[in-house]
Formats: structure tokens, sequence, C-alpha cells
């Protein structure tokens, strides 16, 4: 039997979901496909979502606490604090029912689920892909329209398709504790290359249990692993006393794709999420950008799936769309490396003490933004002289993209 479908993604993630739902909602015949036997295993990230994410899907039950502020530590061991509790900056959620919700909002808009079930092979032909689909170990045909990946960092579609690597690819592992106290609603980073070399290590509480990381660039860790930075984190640092009566009760270890792909779409072939490099250089987020990458794509991709009319030329001409958040991108990896991948941990003290000047607090709390740093960059450069030292080489990218 061959089953035919308007489109077939891979991977039932959020972003997969998410782009499911929104292609059934249009009228059209989707297939989600999805490797594991259930929904939201492995856990694969820090687990935040932003607000406008969240209001998209409408999933505030998932959260497990409402992010209101951070307490941001330099690598010599002082601290500034920011935000305002009346003021929602993201949401910490339990990744497991906030993924499987997303995907019961596809089924609901009439999507089909396929679990334990990956591709073997896919070939382009005139009028659609043929796909042969292992279905908990028996082989299927599949024919459709579209085919769209979301399936992750190491996405069998981009590999299988050679559609190209990320610009950067972090390395991040993350432990889930109890017995760490900290402020309700507050996350903390800290940095330091000791612990985090050219980024940043976190503590997020998730309603009883708090989500402690790291992650760099494989080439900033050396011969180092994550895991004997999380190590000095936790009992070689300033804040050893913090985690002294921590217990692990999980962990995750994975890459973190940055830097949108040159060709995400092909002939009849999308990439979305992770498999498109989309998550964000600044924190390695990635269902806020990823939904915003569907929200800009699926209208254009719904006229071509029902015109049948996904030339390659057509799918680069849709993918240009994506040359905002592109640029975007762009600048927000220069004010990281302006003012924390490219410092020394001098500088980085020295950054801080301007931070915590009363006058920049206000203006980070007022112009503060987990998906958008650029206008506060922006500002910082604007009206602090000193931060125009740290940003010399990064200031043509930051002004122009």
């Amino acid at each position: 039997m061959i089953y035919n479908y308007d489109v077939v993604v891979i991977g039932a993630g959020p972003i997969g979901g998410y782009l499911s739902k929104n292609l059934s909602e249009l009228g059209h015949s989707v297939l989600l496909i999805e490797e594991h036997a259930e929904i939201g295993r492995p856990f694969q990230c820090a687990g935040l979502v932003n607000p406008g994410a969240m209001e998209k899907v409408n999933l505030e039950e998932t959260a497990l606490t409402r992010i209101w502020g951070a307490r941001l530590h330099s690598p010599s061991g002082s601290f500034i604090e920011i935000g305002d509790p009346s003021i929602t900056r993201t949401w910490s959620v339990c990744r497991k029912l906030f993924d499987e919700q997303v995907v019961i909002q596809s089924i609901k808009s009439g999507t089909d689920l396929w679990l334990s079930s990956n591709p073997i092979s896919a070939v382009v032909k005139e009028d659609y892909v043929d796909l042969i689909i292992n279905v908990d170990g028996s082989k299927t045909e599949v024919r459709t329209k579209l085919l769209c990946g979301a399936d992750g960092a190491h996405s069998w579609v981009r590999r299988y398709f050679k559609m190209g690597r990320p610009k950067e690819m972090m390395i991040g592992l993350q432990i889930e504790v109890t017995g760490y106290e900290s402020q309700d609603g507050r996350l903390e980073l800290f940095t330091g290359d000791n612990i985090s070399p050219g980024f940043f290590s976190w503590a997020i509480p998730s309603g009883d249990t708090t989500r402690i990381g790291v992650w760099s660039k494989p080439n900033l860790l050396g011969e180092e692993s994550c895991e004997n930075f999380l190590n000095n984190l936790m009992n070689n640092s300033p804040w050893k006393n913090k985690f002294s009566e921590c217990k692990e009760v999980g962990r995750f270890c994975g890459p973190v794709p940055s830097g949108i792909l040159k060709k995400t779409m092909i002939e009849r072939v999308a990439l979305f999420g992770d498999a498109a490099g989309i998550c964000k250089p600044t924190t390695g987020g990635g269902i806020g950008p990823g939904f915003k990458q569907v929200d800009i794509l699926v209208p254009l991709l719904s006229k071509a799936i029902s015109d049948n009319k996904l030339s390659n030329k057509k799918m680069i001409q849709m993918s240009n769309s994506l040359n905002e958040m592109k640029r975007n991108h762009r600048r927000k990896r220069a004010l990281r490396d302006a003012f924390l991948t490219e410092v020394s941990q001098e500088e980085l003290d020295n950054i801080f003490e301007i931070w915590s000047r009363p006058e920049v607090i206000k203006l980070i709390n007022e112009l503060g933004d987990i998906e958008n740093p650029i206008p506060l960059g922006l500002r910082m450069l604007k009206d602090v002289p000193e931060f125009r030292k740290f940003a010399k080489k990064a200031a043509m990218a930051i002004l122009w993209g």
C-alpha cells in the first residue's frame, strides 16, 4: 500500500508539531513522523519558552516556573540582578508536556502521527517525493508533495540531501537537580573561562528542581569536556556552596546548531528549527525562532503546495523570506562575541562593573529582551561610551548586519 500526503514532516518536537498544525489548519493532509515511541523524550534543551512563542500555542499550563529576572555572575564572583517581577521574561516548562501538547494540537487539526518511525530513503520525482519509512520494523512507501525536516541538530533530512551545516555548532550539557536554592522566578548565569569558556553556565528554576548546565564551542573547550566544566562550576568555583546540597536526577548532552543554513529549501524539501540552524547564537534557544520561521514560511508554502509548484527555483525564492532572520542572527552573534565570547576575563569583569551602574540596570530592565537583544545593544553603544571599545570589531555587523 502506498500512502499519499500533501506534506510529510520528520520530527515530532515542538517545531515539527507547530509546523504540522499550521499546515493542517490550512487544509493540507499532513503526516508527522517521530522516531521515538513517545513524544518529548529524550529531553533536549533548557526548557525555556519566551512569551511570544507561548502565546502562539497557549500552553501556560505546561509551565513549571515563570521567569521574570536573572542574577548574572562575573568571572571574579561579583553579580548584578535584573528584572521586574511584574514582567514575564520567559517560561520554564516541562518539555515533555509542552511537546506533547503541541503535537496534540496538531493531531486535533487533522495531522496523522506515526511513532517509532524513521525515514530510510527519499527520492525527489517530478510531482512528489517518494519516501520509504521504517514503521516499527516494517518498510512503508509514502508519497508527498513536500518533505519537511524538523528533525533536530542531527537532521536526517539535511544530511540525506546534503544541505550543508550550520555556521556554529555549540555543545551543551545539562543536569536536573534537587537541593539548589534560588529566588523563585529568577534564573542565574555564571561566566568564566574555567566553567564555560566564551559562553556561560546557567541555573534555571523548574518547579521543584533546577536545571544546571554549560555550553560552549568545541574549539574553546580544547581537550576538556563539558562535564569537566560543569564539575568546575559545582565544585571549584566561587559559587560552589550553591551546589553543595544538589542531587542529580537527570542529564542531557547535545549539540546546539546556530547560523541559518545557506540552503534551507531545495526542490520539494524544506528544513525547520534546529535542522536549519535556527537556534539563537546568544542563548541557544530554538523554540521561539523556530515558531517564527514556521509563521514566515507556511503562508508561502501553502499556496505552493496547493498548486504543486515546488521547484528548486520556487523554493529558493521562498527561502529568501528568511533573509531578515539571517541578518538578525548575524547581529546577535556579533553582540555575543563583542561582550562575551571574544573578551578576556578581565574585560568581562570590566563589563560587569559598567552593567552594575543603576542607570545601566535601568536600561537593561527597560529594553532587555531574551529574544531580541539588538535594541539594547544599540542603545548601550549609543548611551554608554565605555561599551564602544568592546564593540569595534562588531560595530558594522551590529549596525548593518
